[in-house]
């Protein structure tokens, strides 16, 4: 190892933990891009002799964490006075030519110094220091342990130099224990506070510390902060009801132009909640629109009658105070609360349900499940060439598991270019047209809303992407299509509050569609079936005819529960009724009934007189097997649940949970039981998937075609994960090699310590989910009937907020190229690589443990690259479902 002699350096350069105002110490402002330059300088040319950063950073007295900040604040403020030189000689009216000539640098480096934007990136990192400032001021300390940055939308990285920075200007570090709550274990907190205020004063007032709650989402060039709802008045807001066409834009509020408070910042859209007069709010998708009435600012829709007060158009605000729109806010902009806006939607799943697929015809099935077992089975041909035998082992136990959950889901491979979108209302668009930008003008394509009915709730549209209304209120929307109001009541009744599709080209007609059922023609649901005095409603209320309200008992809340049984019982009954071929007449009373109960609830129809009126017993009695009615057919078994005896994995004196002939999970009873109230025995038990108990896929089908494309394919996976489980049983671990350990020390080191530092999470994330349980349990107890989808949200919130106090986090371990290397050179035991790689991104794991030759594409890659291209799928889409860059891609075809 080379020793660092930095004496003469550092007695010239600053000492590294000076406290001041320039980062590293000596001289003045007017030398401070030299003293930077100087620094990078020397630093670059300890690599340069072949010193490792670690090296460097031991040889200065400092942390890499350290280093690295120091060089990212010289690199920003040799960027930043390089700027700023540039531009004072460019406001003296020279070229760039002779700019470059001056600074010695060349004219494209001019350019880019003076584009506009990049003092702007610079700057990213004195906004961060600043914004740390701010919330030091308002709290005193506060925690910036690991995970805050995730909660702030920033790297690791730049918090660290943000840190580094501010500690340079007078700010400390300290490392403070907290109780944890419930169990009385201390919880170290990284904290960052002023220079003055002592440690005694922290620790004294440790229950204080705060935390950034500001967050950007910019990386870091603007910094915004979740706050208490901002209300607006009821006097800026318009009602559109349903006789004056709110009914054809229902859900959508109309957002005046121009007007700060209400701007919805880069997005042309987004799904919003808005205060209104702080006892309300309004739910719904905002667009601007700049020909709203005089004085109203908002106009929202709704397919509501007047009652006279605005209010009762809209939804009171939640008892919660934390959460009184019932929905998880991504950010706020004066009165708008986000929850997604453009850019969202793309980012959802692309793959096709078997509610959908199942529902299409038996070819297309297979040939997309033919697709998604193609992508798997070269995935296990992959894994089984891994030469790293505990690498090899936790990868195929991986994937083992997520082939067993493919198995059970059954979802299929996506359609080309196919992606989801939320709609929104064009009243001028015609009704066989839509603005679809993404997608080619004239092509014809498959609109798909789930819960899906059938092949008559799919409209086929020509795209019109030169249409005057939608082009200028959607413009070049990323993940927005415009359809006339008619499309979306053939959208299974869908509004336009954030509902979305599937767009999928359907330029060769693959997605099968058939004309509405005359039985839905003109049916309103409201109309049909509304309330009587004294109903019971499906949120648990009774129906007062007189005020038109729902009146609860005292000290009851609102329930979805019954609307959520009774959607999944028609739900199964119409897939089950398709598969098993009912006629147009059949579905349509299935399918008028799922309409009555999705909206039985918003407003309170009496669903029981439809569920006579249509029949639905004997509809269950013909397709189900009895009027109780159950999922009858594989599709919609295969998610049903059936009670399992408490069991647990074999143990290794009895053979072990794996059989190591088949590679199946092997499992003993317990045994576990209990005595009844009736004096009964009942063994203990716990609910699974149906199909995730069954060996055969084929004994939950009915018979059909349909389902045993389905079947097979669910067989065919599972065989898959029996292989890869054996495969991993048997793969023998690797020895250590000692030689190996001394010339790999440095990996060895800094393994180690990313396994500590993995390790000392795993309590801190036990103890952020105690204290989110916690936290859930007591928001449950004030609001007992809670929807599940509430209880789910609030979850995901209290487990973030929970996370950030304890400092616990969800990051992967992150293997370099050299501590790869020291992996496969056997420099680690299995038992400390097993650990490593539990905590590791096995993504990462898998690309670095691929053998070379299969980064090239081999045979199977290329049948599978001009399969996919051949059906009309881009390049880009194909090398992602490959899991290669496009470039590689290319290369790998024309070698063929």
């Amino acid at each position: 190892m080379i020793i660092i002699d930095v004496d003469d350096y550092l007695e010239h350069y600053g000492t590294p933990r000076h406290s001041g105002r320039y980062p590293w110490g000596s001289g003045g402002e007017e030398n401070s891009g030299q003293r930077n330059k100087a620094f990078l300088d020397y630093v670059a040319g300890l690599k340069r002799q072949g010193l490792s950063e670690t090296d460097v950073a031991r040889g200065l007295g400092i942390s890499t964490t350290k280093l690295r900040a120091a060089k990212m604040i010289a690199k920003n403020a040799q960027k930043q006075a390089d700027i700023s030189y540039a531009q004072r000689l460019k406001d003296k009216g020279m070229s760039n030519v002779a700019i470059g000539e001056k600074m010695k640098i060349n004219e494209s480096s001019v350019r880019a110094l003076l584009a506009p934007g990049v003092k702007d990136k610079i700057d990213v990192l004195e906004t961060t220091a600043s914004m740390l400032k701010d919330q030091i001021d308002k709290k005193g300390a506060i925690d910036i342990g690991v995970g805050v940055e995730h909660h702030i939308g920033i790297s690791r990285t730049k918090m660290n130099t943000a840190v580094a920075l501010l500690e340079e200007q007078g700010y400390k570090v300290s490392y403070v224990k907290v109780e944890q709550l419930g169990t009385g274990n201390q919880t170290t907190v990284k904290v960052l506070a002023k220079d003055d205020v002592p440690y005694s004063e922290i620790y004294k007032n440790r229950g204080s510390i705060g935390t950034a709650t500001d967050y950007t989402v910019d990386g870091g060039r603007t910094y915004e902060s979740l706050h208490p709802p901002v209300s607006i008045s009821s006097k800026r807001v318009g009602i559109r009801y349903a006789k004056d066409g709110g009914k054809e834009a229902d859900g959508v509020i109309y957002v005046r132009p121009g007007k700060d408070d209400i701007s919805l910042g880069a997005s042309r859209y987004a799904q919003v909640r808005i205060m209104v007069d702080g006892t309300h709010y309004l739910k719904g998708m905002a667009m601007y629109k700049d020909d709203l009435p005089a004085g109203v600012d908002l106009m929202f829709n709704t397919n509501k009658d007047s009652t006279g007060s605005k209010h009762d158009a809209m939804k009171a605000v939640s008892k919660d105070p934390e959460n009184p729109f019932g929905a998880i806010i991504s950010r706020q902009h004066g009165v708008m609360n986000i929850v997604n806006e453009e850019g969202n939607w793309e980012q959802w799943s692309k793959s096709l349900s078997s509610q959908m697929l199942s529902k299409q015809s038996p070819a297309l099935a297979k040939e997309q499940l033919g697709l998604t077992y193609s992508a798997k089975k070269s995935d296990f041909d992959d894994l089984t060439k891994l030469t790293n035998p505990a690498v090899k082992k936790k990868l195929l136990e991986s994937y083992a598991d997520d082939a067993d959950s493919s198995a059970v889901h059954l979802k299929a491979a996506h359609l080309p270019n196919q992606g989801s979108h939320v709609i929104l209302p064009i009243s001028s668009m015609k009704e066989n047209e839509v603005y679809a930008p993404n997608y080619r003008n004239g092509d014809k394509v498959a609109l798909i809303r789930y819960p899906h009915g059938g092949k008559f709730e799919i409209p086929e549209l020509t795209v019109n992407n030169r249409q005057p209304e939608a082009k200028k209120l959607l413009g070049n929307a990323r993940d927005a299509i415009g359809i006339h109001s008619k499309v979306a009541d053939r959208l299974s009744g869908a509004d336009f509050d954030g509902d979305t599709v599937l767009v999928i080209p359907n330029r060769d007609g693959k997605i099968k569609t058939q004309p509405a059922l005359a039985g839905l023609k003109d049916f309103d649901v409201k109309r049909a079936y509304p309330a009587y005095d004294g109903m019971k409603t499906m949120s648990g209320g009774t129906y007062n005819a007189k005020t038109g309200k729902v009146e609860f008992e005292e000290g009851k809340q609102p329930s979805s529960r019954t609307k959520q049984v009774q959607m999944g019982v028609v739900s199964n009954l119409i897939t089950d009724m398709t598969i098993q071929g009912a006629n147009s007449s059949e579905l349509a009373r299935a399918v008028r009934h799922s309409m009555v109960v999705i909206d039985g609830e918003k407003h309170n129809l009496n669903y029981r007189q439809s569920a006579i009126d249509n029949n639905i017993n004997q509809l269950k009695e013909k397709y189900q097997g009895s009027k109780k009615g159950g999922a009858s057919t594989l599709i919609s078994l295969a998610g049903s649940k059936t009670d399992v005896p408490n069991r647990t994995p074999r143990s290794a004196a009895e053979g072990g949970p794996i059989d190591r002939v088949t590679g199946k999970r092997v499992f003993t009873n317990t045994g576990d039981s209990y005595v009844n109230a009736k004096g009964k025995t009942v063994v203990n038990s716990f609910k699974n998937k149906k199909l995730a108990e069954t060996d055969d896929a084929h004994s939950l089908s009915s018979g059909t075609v349909i389902e045993k494309v389905y079947a097979d394919h669910s067989n065919k996976l599972k065989a898959l994960a029996n292989a890869a489980r054996k495969e991993a049983v048997n793969t023998k671990p690797m020895q250590i090699s000692p030689s190996a350990k001394v010339a790999h020390a440095g990996e060895v080191e800094t393994l180690n310590a990313k396994l500590n530092i993995a390790l000392r999470n795993a309590p801190l994330e036990r103890q952020a989910l105690l204290l989110a349980n916690a936290a859930v349990k007591a928001r449950r107890d004030a609001n007992p009937d809670m929807e599940s989808s509430d209880v789910k949200k609030i979850k995901a919130q209290e487990l973030e907020k929970a996370r950030i106090r304890t400092g616990a986090q969800k990051k992967h371990i992150q293997l370099t190229d050299s501590e790869w290397n020291a992996i496969q050179a056997g420099a680690i035991s299995n038992n400390k690589l097993t650990q490593i790689l539990n905590h590791a991104d096995l993504d990462q794991v898998k690309k670095l443990a691929t053998p070379k030759s299969s980064v090239l594409m081999n045979s199977a890659n290329k049948a599978q690259a001009h399969a996919l291209l051949g059906r009309g799928y881009t390049q880009a889409e194909v090398a992602e479902r490959l899991g290669m860059s496009v470039t590689t891609l290319k290369k790998g075809l024309s070698e063929s």
